[in-house]
């Protein structure tokens, strides 16, 4: 099978299911008009499955349209950015720990935080630059902390499951 459509077509297919998975539960978050959801648990399951650039890109065009889906327009490149950042940051510090010394477990939860992380700092400089919110962009810090360690616990149960799947470990970046 061609590696490259192969992966073409699996970064769509998980940029759809951050999509989905942004979309399904939405709880709105005071102050800022933003909103957490579980969409993060995806795009660190791309960074982990396709790597970078494929999963960075899949993890910022599917958050983004899930935001332009749902009427936070004002969100859509912001988001596509932050997303993209923390699939291709936290894909290169899963690659530097999974070279076999450090357990694959630790790599997937260092990696994860380090991508919510950047997803907290990503929307708060957006929301007060941007947005013009100012310092009233904290207001949502503590739900996007919420959204992290949520999506960062629902990822790694997730890629441990999926990676025993002989298909989905096939794809993976450090197989190819």
């Amino acid at each position: 099978m061609n590696k490259k459509l192969t992966t073409s077509v699996t970064a769509a297919m998980l940029a759809a299911l951050t999509c989905i998975a942004t979309m399904v539960i939405k709880v709105p978050t005071i102050g800022t008009n933003g909103y957490v959801n579980i969409g993060d648990s995806v795009v660190v399951l791309s960074m982990w499955i396709l790597g970078n650039p494929y999963g960075a890109l899949a993890a910022g065009i599917g958050s983004g349209l899930a935001d332009l889906i749902s009427g936070y327009g004002s969100y859509v490149p912001g988001t596509a950015v932050i997303k993209f950042a923390m699939a291709f940051v936290g894909y290169l510090v899963y690659k530097a720990m999974a070279n076999g010394k450090i357990p694959k477990t630790a790599a997937y939860i260092v990696s994860s935080l380090v991508a919510e992380v950047i997803m907290v700092a990503g929307y708060f400089l957006y929301e007060a630059t941007f947005l013009g919110y100012g310092v009233a962009a904290a207001a949502s810090i503590p739900s996007n902390m919420v959204q992290g360690i949520t999506c960062l616990v629902l990822g790694n149960l997730l890629i441990q499951a999926l990676s025993r799947v002989p298909y989905i470990n096939g794809l993976m970046v450090e197989k190819r």
